[in-house]
């Protein structure tokens, strides 16, 4: 079925497919923007939601920072945010009230504020209080405009000195390399030689969990994202080593035939220890869940693993879309939430 490119084409009317192809070419964006500042930064606090707040989760596994950060996906900042935070406002859109929120209460405290935008009230504001502004191409779903969060994100912590020089150009080669990987996800290769076609397949009328250690953990968060929005599937995830604490017991007394999927999402660089647990983890659940789809990665560095395995996710999910009859670009229902919101 998924070989079918007139069936794919009628589902997939705005091009997600195409959007997904090209996705590498937003990790070489150049924003244009230099950002000093007088302040000693001590940490920083990113405020976003959904796939806004997705590109700040991949700073925690590359290229990590010098001071300590944390995301922020609700109305309000922690108490510690003051003079000496940097605060990034981060919404696709502009309008994302949690974001919004956020930065009003970073105002009040005094911390160095920058905002990464399509537009809306965040550009607004950028505009009226003179603020650096980052500002990403519009007419995208924020689910695919990740990259361009994540390149903003790169050029901004290495013009203030919070990361290692050179990350940037590291994400250029990345990008060259992406470009070759996801040629070999397209619709007109075929099921037999397409990894996503195949795993697309897998997942079919079933609800999916997704597992990672710690150093995919965004990369398992942005699977779940896009089996939610672009597949209109339930699902989770969760990583290891938390998930053999709690979630690991709930799978000994549901029987195989319950309607999961489950993808092991690994890697080489993920802590030994951790490797580990998934190997012993598979032998203890073995005939008491499904067998988990384990997925290798193809990198041969942290940031190829990573972002491979975003784009990766992508392709599966719009697979999964056509193969459940839908078009995955529209979310009506999310934007009926937020107009009743607004009552």
């Amino acid at each position: 079925m998924l070989d079918d490119l007139k069936m794919i084409h009628e589902r997939d009317a705005q091009d997600a497919l195409g959007i997904a192809e090209k996705q590498w070419q937003q990790l070489k964006y150049d924003f244009g923007i230099t950002l000093s500042t007088d302040k000693e930064i001590q940490n920083v606090i990113i405020g976003g939601m959904g796939g806004s707040a997705l590109a700040a989760s991949i700073i925690s596994s590359w290229p990590k920072l010098s001071v300590p950060l944390q995301v922020v996906r609700n109305y309000d900042l922690p108490d510690y945010a003051g003079e000496n935070t940097l605060f990034i406002a981060s919404s696709y859109s502009g309008n994302t009230e949690e974001t919004l929120a956020a930065l009003d209460q970073a105002i009040e405290k005094g911390c160095e504020i920058v905002i990464i935008a399509s537009g809306g009230k965040l550009a607004d504001i950028a505009k009226e209080k003179s603020y650096p502004f980052y500002n990403i191409p519009a007419n995208f779903q924020p689910r695919m405009a990740v990259f361009y969060n994540f390149a903003a994100l790169i050029q901004l912590f290495e013009s203030v000195g919070l990361t290692k020089m050179g990350s940037k150009y590291e994400l250029n080669d990345v990008a060259d390399w992406l470009s070759d990987q996801a040629k070999s996800f397209l619709a007109d290769v075929p099921t037999k030689d397409n990894y996503a076609k195949q795993i697309a397949q897998e997942l079919t009328g079933k609800s999916v969990v997704i597992y990672s250690g710690p150093l995919l953990a965004p990369a398992g968060y942005k699977w779940k994202i896009n089996f939610n929005e672009n597949s209109k599937t339930v699902a989770w995830c969760n990583q290891l080593p938390e998930f053999n604490h709690n979630e690991f017991l709930g799978w000994t007394s549901h029987p195989v035939e319950k309607p999961y999927a489950v993808i092991d999402l690994r890697s080489k660089f993920e802590n030994k220890r951790v490797q580990k647990r998934f190997e012993i983890t598979e032998r203890l659940l073995s005939g008491r869940r499904p067998s988990p789809l384990i997925v290798e990665s193809q990198g041969d560095t942290v940031l190829k693993d990573i972002l491979w395995y975003i784009l990766l996710g992508d392709f599966v999910s719009l697979y999964l879309a056509f193969l459940n009859g839908l078009n995955p670009t529209p979310v009506e229902l999310i934007e009926k939430l937020k107009d009743a919101l607004k009552d």
